[in-house]
Parts: C-alpha cells; structure tokens; sequence
C-alpha cells in the first residue's frame, strides 16, 4: 500500500476494524476490495452498524465472496430492509482473485477482511489480507511487544 491510500483511509469517517486478525494471523499479502451492497447496507455501514468478527473470505467459481460479516439492519428500513448476516460478493479483477485461490490451497492460509471504509466518492470498500495463522508462541510475542509498546508510551509521558 502506498502513502496516498493509507491518507485516504486515516481521512474515512468510517473505519470498521478487525482486531483480532492482527493478534490470530501473518499478513503476507493485502488487498483493497469493492463489495456488493444494498440500499439499506450502505446505509447502515454510513451509520458505523457493522460488525468484522469472525469473517473469512473464500472462492466459488472465480468470484470473492466474503461469509459472517454483520452489518445491522438499517433503523429507518421498512421492508426492503437487509439481513444482518447474508454471504456478501467483493469485486477485484480476475488475476488477483487467482493468485488469492492459488494462495489458499496451500496449508495454513486463509483470506480475512481487515477493514472497512468508505472511500472518497462515497462507496464502501474492504480491506482483505491473505493471511498465515499464528502458533501460541507467536500470539504471546505479539502481546509482549504490545505491552512494551504501552510501558515506553507511559515513560515518555512522565518525561
């Protein structure tokens, strides 16, 4: 990712995270992704009503296809409203949906949202990362060296 895309991110009024990706997975390879949405979808991601825990990214004839993601049910919604949990399609072209299939055969990786922002015409987009799981080992490295961070934040502060 470049300078110009992280400034269009921080600059997003909405940025709904995915923590726990950071703290369960290795992030080899990310991606910024369209994804397919309704009137009332949009509407409520606008509102920040959405939910990233426990989602996953797979393929079915050659189209992306993110499962679990939650975005509420719009409040001003009559009938036409959205179901919260409904399997959500994400556009990126045909190389790069290839090479994240061909990735994922292999053992050990997966494909995980990371973020989603609205850009800035207004259209809501994911952030997705091809992803290696972490061993304990590697989780509890990953706790200590945000603990350190933490202690020389509060020792700069004193000073």
């Amino acid at each position: 990712m470049n300078k110009e895309q992280l400034e269009l991110r921080k600059k997003s009024p909405i940025q709904i995270k995915n923590k726990k990706a950071a703290f369960e997975y290795f992030f080899v390879d990310e991606l910024t992704a369209g994804i397919v949405l309704t009137g009332t979808e949009i509407k409520s991601i606008r509102a920040g009503k959405a939910s990233l825990v426990d989602t996953y990214c797979y393929v079915v004839h050659g189209e992306l296809w993110v499962k679990g993601m939650n975005i509420s049910p719009y409040f001003y919604g009559s009938y036409a409203n959205h179901e919260a949990k409904r399997e959500r399609k994400l556009l990126l072209t045909k190389r790069e949906i290839r090479k994240l299939e061909d990735a994922c055969k292999q053992p050990g990786y997966t494909i995980v949202p990371t973020l989603v922002f609205i850009d800035e015409n207004g259209r809501a987009k994911v952030d997705i990362a091809l992803c290696r799981g972490k061993k304990e080992y590697d989780k509890r490295q990953t706790l200590k060296e945000k603990e350190d961070r933490r202690e020389m934040d509060r020792a700069l502060k004193h000073y």
